[in-house]
């Protein structure tokens, strides 16, 4: 037997199941806000504004990116997933939201069921640095440091599950040292902090570091990406710098709310990837240390996603990670 709250709860939802067709035909015919779970300025906000821009254009529709930071991307992602699954509300999401129903949960929201994958974008590759004053000079400086003094020395990232945070904790098992690890609101307040001599190291991202790198503020002595990277060539990568298996890699992609029709999802998979085509707009991206992934149905991102909230899943429990 129907429950009488039940039934009101369907007859209420009938007239917009019932429009979604012509919705998805119609797409889109108003703005669109794209959620950036991050402040402005950060890696996943540059590549959403890059995204908004080009779509905006093609589609004749405003594309408006929408920060709502905090709670290392849980609040903006609660937001999402609460939104109309209609395609008006979008959103990008990173490796960290793979890492917070093991590392921080219960979450206010399910990783796994409460988002459509649409695509994954760019892969994101961290640079580590340390201060310029640092008598650290190369990967191996630190690495015979670190085994002789476990755990005086730190590093800093942008807070608990953070990627910068899981890079240093796979670096740390992959060349068996052990550094403390220090978290920080942010990665810019991170960075601050390692301006200022409080923290030893620091896996930041390309965006964060490389003005600083070339300015002579910080240096850099290794990239975690598999080359090293156009934007810093003259950094020797993990493993040419004796540190294999360091499996970290980042990654950001578009969600939408669950329900969201596939129609809608597909035209944004398809337009996406047109977009990121440009060879112009490829070579902005690889300035931010960001590679753009080749061409995939939204399917294979969900994959990915699954794939991740296992691996990341057992990397916690493993590693000890999750707060006391």
């Amino acid at each position: 037997m129907i429950k009488r709250r039940h039934l009101i709860g369907h007859l209420a939802a009938a007239p917009f199941l019932a429009s979604l067709p012509t919705m998805a035909q119609s797409y889109p015919d108003k703005p669109i806000k794209i959620i950036v779970p991050l402040p402005p300025g950060s890696p996943p906000d540059v590549l959403a504004r890059h995204l908004a821009d080009a779509v905006s254009r093609n589609w004749k529709q405003p594309v408006i990116v929408e920060n709502r930071p905090g709670a290392t991307g849980m609040i903006g992602m609660q937001a999402l997933a609460r939104s109309a699954p209609d395609g008006y509300t979008m959103g990008v999401m990173f490796l960290t939201h793979t890492v917070l129903p093991e590392l921080i949960g219960p979450l206010p929201y399910n990783t796994a069921a409460d988002f459509a994958p649409v695509a994954n974008l760019v892969w994101l590759y961290n640079v580590l640095v340390v201060p310029a004053s640092s008598s650290i000079q190369t990967l191996q400086d630190l690495v015979i440091r670190a085994r002789s003094e476990p755990n005086a020395l730190n590093y800093g990232s942008g807070g608990n599950g953070s990627p910068a945070h899981l890079v240093a904790e796979s670096f740390s098992q992959a060349s068996n040292v052990k550094m403390t690890h220090v978290p920080f609101k942010g990665p810019a307040e991170a960075v601050n902090a390692l301006l200022g001599n409080q923290i030893t190291a620091m896996f930041a991202t390309v965006p964060n570091a490389a003005a600083l790198v070339r300015s002579g503020k910080l240096r850099a002595i290794a990239v975690t990406s598999p080359q090293r990277l156009s934007a810093l060539p003259n950094v020797p990568t993990l493993a040419e710098s004796g540190v294999s298996g360091v499996e970290v890699k980042e990654w950001e992609g578009l969600v939408a709310p669950a329900g969201t029709p596939k129609a809608i999802t597909d035209k944004w998979n398809q337009e996406l990837f047109q977009v990121l085509a440009s060879s112009d707009l490829r070579a902005k991206l690889a300035d931010l240390g960001m590679s753009v992934v080749p061409s995939h149905p939204s399917s294979d991102f969900a994959d990915l996603i699954r794939k991740e909230l296992d691996h990341w899943g057992k990397f916690v429990r493993t590693t000890g990670m999750r707060p006391s």
